[in-house]
């Protein structure tokens, strides 16, 4: 992550094409998939709403969480993480407790083994390196160094670190889920293969103040319309700046 991602540019298209065109409106590749960003933005925000940032501030039941939320649903994640907190009193007690315990309060959320032993390694580390299980000293470190610290930390990928530092301390750091890199490579916004490599694409780019908005958009625009299978192109907004829509030969539809 680098202060670079923090530029925000305005569109310099009259078209107001998404940044579609080759080469880019401002003729920079960089602000051109920064202008493609906010018109995604604005097109999404259009079909879902506008999504305020209320960062909760509890970075290590965001980690817990996440980790929670790997092949699973939102629905048994959050019973998972509810299981978790309702049977012990501390995440210290989580620490200590033994793995298989904990995979059968997290049973329901699949790969419970695997998540257990994983929670349990990740608190003990970070209570061997910050002398508790805390995770206050990322509210002293800059985004990059946070994002870091958290990827040094035994199972914990991208997506989980910068879902700690949005979700929980307000950071602008992007992440990318299975609906938000489907989405961002049907759209063209990236040509990438994994995750990773399209978070750290976006990343570049992303406008700090659209960053959780976006995020959160994509990932409902993935469920709700942009589906793996057969999306229904019929109802999306963006469908004018989509690369995978012009491909096929059924955009630009619309002129809104």
């Amino acid at each position: 992550m680098t202060d670079e991602k923090h530029v925000s540019m305005g569109s310099g298209c009259a078209e107001d094409c998404g940044g579609i065109h080759t080469g880019g409106c401002d003729g920079s590749p960089r602000g051109a998939l920064t202008e493609r960003l906010r018109w995604v933005n604005r097109g999404l925000e259009a079909m879902y709403g506008p999504k305020p940032l209320r960062p909760h501030g509890d970075p290590v039941g965001e980690l817990v969480h996440t980790i929670l939320t790997q092949n699973t649903s939102d629905v048994n994640s959050d019973r998972t993480y509810a299981s978790l907190r309702d049977a012990f009193s501390s995440w210290e007690d989580v620490a200590d407790a033994p793995a298989a315990v904990i995979a059968d309060l997290i049973r329901v959320g699949g790969l419970a083994e695997i998540k257990s032993a994983r929670i349990v390694e990740v608190l003990r580390r970070i209570r061997e390196e910050q002398g508790s299980i805390s995770l206050d000293m990322l509210g002293g470190i800059d985004d990059k160094e946070a994002f870091g610290y958290l990827t040094s930390l035994p199972g914990v990928g991208p997506k989980t670190a910068a879902c700690v530092l949005l979700f929980a301390l307000g950071r602008p750091v992007f992440p990318v889920d299975t609906h938000v890199h489907r989405v961002s490579n049907r759209l063209g916004l990236v040509h990438t293969k994994d995750l990773a490599e399209t978070q750290a694409e976006l990343a570049r780019a992303m406008p700090a103040d659209i960053t959780y908005q976006l995020h959160m958009n994509m990932v409902t625009h993935g469920r709700r319309t942009c589906h793996a299978r057969k999306p229904a192109c019929d109802l999306c907004q963006v469908r004018p700046g989509c690369q995978a829509a012009l491909d096929s030969g059924e955009g630009p539809l619309r002129s809104d």
